[in-house]
């Protein structure tokens, strides 16, 4: 079976799947995982914020895409906020190395739009509501990350059952990536049935040999069930899905009625903001750290359907066979 839409055929993709960037899970390894084994993968800018570490990965990056002829492809996500003070000088460090897509998180993507499309590049914008897929319209976009209710990190307020086919209506001809509790073949397919042109997987991808992060956080993962999954705004301001675990039970769920004052003072929320994602990272940044009592822990609820610490192309063959007999089992309720 091979399946041809704007996502595969644009970004030369074996599956409709982009390994999702991950903040202090995404590496190298596991960026070329992903594109030998035919999707793609993706990572935040954010993870590399020493000098010249990001050229050098990029470099390594492009290196192992053209020497391998890759059956697959990498992007990077750049919070394109206020509150990244990295996001120029990154944003110019992935023009000159000519990055093939770009996911945008967090503000207003029109600079890295005109950027990237001036070497053919793909922009693809997370959005969680309309509202903000017409302003990521507007400056002209190449697509949307649905990002729906039980993803990862950053999760939408609605379900991808309703919110892809509701961004299809108001965006007909503009491609929809689903993002949001997908772990399996079944999930692939159904996304595909909605509308969608591919999936944005994450949590899945944690609990893997190519990942970086220590083993009580793949355990975590393998362990945990969707009612592990809980919402933290001390992360980075936003709501973020995190799993229940020792760290975040004595961090607690809510801001303080000081750390919501200093967010939204039009004098201190600038840079208060870029406190709290600082201190946010070096948290998450524990997780790589074997035995680590001081990291979170970030995950969607598609741990609930996640069972094994296995290899990305072990992942990867699993999803495409579940996607075929998911198709199969369908087609066979028509006569």
């Amino acid at each position: 079976m091979k399946i041809e839409n704007y996502l595969t055929k644009s970004l030369n993709l074996e599956l409709p799947i982009i390994m999702a960037p991950m903040h202090f899970v995404s590496n190298t390894v596991m960026l070329k995982a992903a594109m030998d084994s035919g999707i793609a993968g993706a990572f935040p800018s954010l993870n590399h914020r020493k000098e010249g570490e990001l050229e050098k990965v990029l470099t390594e990056l492009n290196e192992h895409k053209n020497k391998n002829n890759s059956k697959g492809t990498y992007g990077i996500n750049l919070i394109v906020g206020k509150s990244n003070p990295f996001y120029k000088k990154h944003l110019d460090i992935c023009v000159e190395q000519k990055v093939p897509f770009y996911i945008t998180s967090l503000g207003n993507p029109k600079e890295v739009i005109e950027k990237a499309h001036k070497y053919n590049a793909i922009v693809l914008s997370d959005v969680t509501n309309i509202a903000h897929a017409k302003k990521a319209d507007q400056v002209g976009c190449d697509g949307f990350i649905a990002v729906g209710a039980g993803a990862g990190g950053h999760a939408g307020p609605y379900p991808l059952n309703v919110l892809i086919p509701s961004l299809k209506k108001h965006f007909p001809n503009k491609p929809v990536i689903a993002a949001g509790a997908i772990s399996s073949g079944e999930g692939i397919f159904s996304m595909l049935s909605l509308g969608a042109s591919g999936v944005s997987m994450g949590t899945r991808f944690i609990a893997s040999n190519e990942s970086g992060v220590a083993i009580e956080y793949k355990n975590g993962i393998v362990n945990s069930g969707m009612q592990d999954i809980v919402m933290t705004d001390r992360l980075t301001g936003t709501k973020s899905t995190v799993i229940y675990n020792d760290f975040i039970k004595k961090l607690g769920l809510k801001q303080s009625g000081f750390e919501k004052f200093m967010s939204n003072n039009r004098f201190t929320k600038k840079y208060f903001k870029m406190y709290i994602q600082m201190r946010g990272m070096k948290w998450l940044e524990g997780a790589a750290i074997p035995g680590s009592k001081d990291s979170l822990w970030m995950a969607g609820q598609s741990v609930e359907m996640i069972n094994n610490i296995t290899s990305i192309q072990d992942i990867v063959n699993k999803l495409k066979e579940e996607t075929i007999i998911a198709k199969e089992k369908v087609d066979s309720f028509f006569v």
